[in-house]
């Protein structure tokens, strides 16, 4: 078990949280420089710990009454995601006072919460099982995907895979890290194919399907995504050359795109902007390896590419 946080109490947590209520100048730059290198392996203990005792219990051993429907049949929430978001939100908001806490289930139910990730306060962005359906069948395919965000800006993350124990992290100008070992994207190999993972065509318009066939392009080898927290991953291992998405919600994307940028990976809208957590987003947006792929993925998207 982690350490009960209220036990944790310093003058950095008094003046991170009076900086944090009142979203002050230099809170950013606080959390970087102070509350990230103190506080980082807590929430690391946090999230193996929501793993351990309300996720992999569960794991292929869910009971029909512990899983339910959202908007549909392909849209599932268990017992796990509720109980994992419920105990991450206590441990999360408890060491960073002042901080504010976005998950998925929480704003399933009340979606006035994630206008949060709009304000002031430090706000931690939490998917408790990212690949819900994956977790259902038995499939070691999901993860858990916790990132912290100021205004808009992504300051840390965190990508873990409980079903094989494999962690990723990282912070905003320090890198990118799996199970301590640095990431670095890089580029595709010339002449190979691109590797894209593609929004599942259950969760597509007919107007973003559309955009979508523009991957179908000689050099281009799209497929439906898995866990968006795992396929970000991929990326940030070069084992995926891109992502592309049509979905906003920041509890999918908050972790994995800054896990991608601080592997030397980039992501473009549309538009050719950067994805903001924040919304307004000309969609669908791309994350990719090196600028070049973004480039080639987002020009196909456009119905624009060679």
């Amino acid at each position: 078990m982690i350490e009960d946080t209220r036990t944790w109490g310093c003058p950095l947590d008094e003046d991170l949280g009076q900086r944090s209520a009142a979203g002050g100048d230099g809170l950013a730059e606080a959390l970087l420089t102070e509350f990230l290198p103190s506080r980082s392996a807590a929430v690391q203990d946090a999230i193996r710990e929501a793993a351990a005792t309300e996720i992999l219990p569960r794991f292929r051993r869910l009971a029909d009454h512990e899983v339910a429907q959202k908007s549909g049949p392909h849209d599932l929430v268990t017992d796990a995601d509720r109980l994992a978001e419920r105990y991450l939100t206590r441990v999360l908001a408890a060491l960073l006072p002042g901080s504010v806490v976005v998950g998925e289930e929480a704003v399933h139910a009340d979606p006035a919460t994630y206008e949060a990730i709009r304000g002031d306060a430090p706000v931690w962005i939490v998917d408790p099982v990212d690949g819900t359906r994956q977790f259902v069948h038995g499939d070691p395919g999901f993860c858990t995907l916790v990132a912290l965000a100021h205004r808009g800006v992504l300051l840390a993350s965190w990508t873990y895979a409980p079903a094989v124990d494999r962690l990723a992290t990282a912070v905003r100008g320090g890198g990118a890290f799996l199970d301590g070992e640095r990431l670095v994207a890089g580029a595709p190999a010339p002449g190979r194919d691109l590797r894209v993972a593609t929004s599942h065509p259950d969760y597509t318009t007919d107007e973003e399907k559309h955009a979508l066939l523009g991957l179908r392009a000689d050099g281009v080898a799209p497929r439906a995504c898995g866990s968006a927290g795992l396929e970000y991953l991929a990326v940030a291992q070069g084992e995926l050359d891109a992502t592309a998405f049509s979905w906003e919600a920041a509890w999918d994307h908050a972790a994995g795109l800054l896990l991608v940028e601080e592997a030397g990976g980039t992501h473009r809208t549309l538009t050719g902007e950067p994805f903001r957590i924040t919304g307004g987003n000309a969609l669908p947006f791309t994350a990719a390896r090196d600028a070049a792929t973004a480039h080639r993925v987002r020009e196909l998207l456009r119905g624009s590419g060679d």
